[in-house]
């Protein structure tokens, strides 16, 4: 089994913070694909409910990922869209291989 460790990661705005919400995940792109460990990171919108976005992130360890999540953008990121985030889940996945 695979050490890489897949995060998805959904967020779901306030309707009248779609905007505010995608301008602020759109600024986690660059600087979080310049980190240790980052293999993928990407980033979708739900065609049927823009509302709706999913990070799919794949990265060389959990420990690579933690650091991410206490990074200094992720924390900006945090603070520019309180109050406009009206759910969030994350799932810590590891491929299955035959």
């Amino acid at each position: 089994m695979s050490s890489t460790l897949t995060i998805v990661a959904r967020i779901e705005a306030v309707e009248d913070k779609v905007e505010l919400v995608k301008r602020e995940l759109l600024k986690l792109i660059a600087p979080t694909l310049n980190e240790p460990g980052c293999i993928q990171y990407d980033l979708h919108q739900d065609n049927e409910y823009p509302a709706v976005f999913i990070f799919y992130e794949n990265w060389q360890s959990r420990e690579l990922w933690q650091a991410h999540m206490g990074s200094t953008h992720l924390a900006e990121y945090k603070r520019a869209t309180e109050g406009a985030v009206a759910s969030f889940a994350l799932n810590e996945m590891t491929k299955i291989r035959e």
